[in-house]
């Protein structure tokens, strides 16, 4: 049986602290954890990222993305 899998998005705030959600996945269950704060959810796959990116933005106000081109 496979091991899950996990990859991380993360965003800068204003202040430029980095803050980090793990994305973990298992089969087609995404767990969505913020380094920060420690707030977990569980994400539908094709959800996963837009909810990660939803809380980075609204709990931290980060919204800068480090692979955006400038």
């Amino acid at each position: 049986m496979p091991r899950g899998s996990r990859s991380e998005i993360s965003r800068w705030d204003q202040h430029g602290r980095r803050h980090v959600v793990r994305v973990r996945r298992a089969g087609v269950q995404r767990t969505l954890r913020c380094d920060t704060c420690g707030w977990r959810k569980g994400a539908a796959p094709f959800l996963s990222w837009s909810r990660a990116a939803e809380h980075l933005a609204e709990a931290h106000q980060a919204t800068v993305d480090p692979t955006a081109a400038a």
